[in-house]
């Protein structure tokens, strides 16, 4: 199998119902993450550099912002004559309900496809894989069905998927919503099959009603050859806001960006020309992830701050994850927060949440 031959398809509405915070005005792929990327940032480069050239994004509301990131696809190197990038939103008639029923209505794209093989994947999944590996393991178990998963604990607020396999990898069992204490094979919904099995399955399914997705998975290995890959780097998935308040924090570790951000597999996002970061002479930033565009003037401590963010002079922010241009007055005090956009915060102000309930301040918001 040649990595060309794979049409990638991405789920940009991951885990939003556990995310409704982050998602109310935007799709989970387009939630800001690490100061700089979004996070469908991952997905998508894992598989640009993996040579899947085709790519589909399933956009089921609020896809404005996922639109704009996008654009053509040029930051991923998906915008050249044999290659691609195409927002799947529903259309008149048409109910993504759930992801059996949202993947019939679009079988239509799977038909019209050059590629041979589907690559299906969730946008709140972050990691660093090289998918051609999974594809030569997918080839030399001639296997029907490839599942993805990785030896993690569940993450909060995530209905988890079980993997049982035997020493070479041959999926023996796979539970849905099982009673797990510490770490387990987690499917991360992510597979690979031929693109004639995935579109006769699919309509099969539709045909008897069997609209439960993880069901339809434990009914797969049960009636065809279905083998398990490991993921091989770390994996964090975005499935609350602990966890997603958890991972930021997280990128403070080098060891962990190191993994991620890897120079022979680069994460891409979309480029914003912004002036370089500017810093007051009473300043004091430490052991934070600053992007460019930003003007601090205070004090600033365990923080992710995005593009375009000002936080005045003697404002004291730890612990932060502070989206771009935001605007943060004199006077502030600000502990275990997560705020996003364009949100205004006039002096003097005090918001303190925990490491385990930090606080959010919604897109737009002004704290008077």
């Amino acid at each position: 199998m040649k990595s060309n031959d794979v049409l990638g398809i991405i789920y940009s509405d991951s885990c939003a119902d556990t995310l409704t915070e982050l998602t109310a005005h935007r799709t989970t792929a387009s939630v800001p993450i690490g100061g700089k990327y979004r996070m469908i940032d991952f997905v998508l480069s894992n598989m640009s550099n993996s040579n899947v050239n085709n790519v589909g994004i399933i956009a089921k509301s609020g896809f404005m912002s996922l639109m704009d990131h996008i654009g053509s696809g040029s930051a991923w190197d998906l915008s050249k004559k044999r290659s691609g990038i195409t927002i799947l939103p529903p259309y008149a008639g048409v109910n993504f309900a759930n992801k059996v029923e949202t993947l019939y209505q679009i079988r239509g794209v799977f038909e019209d496809a050059r590629e041979n093989y589907v690559l299906i994947s969730e946008s709140n999944v972050i990691c660093n894989i090289d998918y051609s590996e999974l594809f030569y393991l997918h080839s030399v178990n001639e296997a029907d069905i490839t599942l993805v998963y990785k030896n993690m604990p569940v993450p909060e607020k995530l209905t988890p998927m079980t993997i049982q396999h035997d020493d070479i990898g041959k999926v023996k069992k796979v539970l849905v919503q099982p009673d797990t204490k510490g770490n387990c094979n987690l499917y991360l919904g992510s597979f690979i099959m031929s693109k004639k099995l995935f579109l006769e399955l699919i309509t099969k399914a539709m045909a008897e009603n069997e609209l439960n997705f993880d069901r339809l998975i434990q009914k797969w290995v049960d009636e065809y050859n279905v083998f398990a890959y490991e993921c091989p780097s770390c994996v964090s998935i975005i499935s609350s806001m602990n966890e997603y308040f958890k991972f930021n924090m997280a990128l403070m570790d080098v060891e962990l960006r190191k993994e991620l951000f890897r120079n022979d597999r680069p994460i891409y996002t979309k480029v914003r020309d912004d002036a370089p970061c500017k810093y007051g002479l009473n300043s004091s930033v430490k052991n934070s992830l600053v992007s460019q565009g930003c003007f601090i003037e205070g004090e600033v401590e365990n923080c992710v701050i995005s593009k375009g963010v000002h936080i005045a002079e003697g404002a004291k922010v730890h612990n932060c994850i502070i989206m771009q241009d935001t605007e943060i007055g004199s006077g502030c005090e600000l502990s275990y927060v997560v705020i996003d956009k364009d949100v205004e915060i006039t002096n003097a102000k005090s918001l303190k949440g925990t490491d385990t309930y930090p606080i959010h301040i919604a897109k737009k918001s002004v704290i008077d």
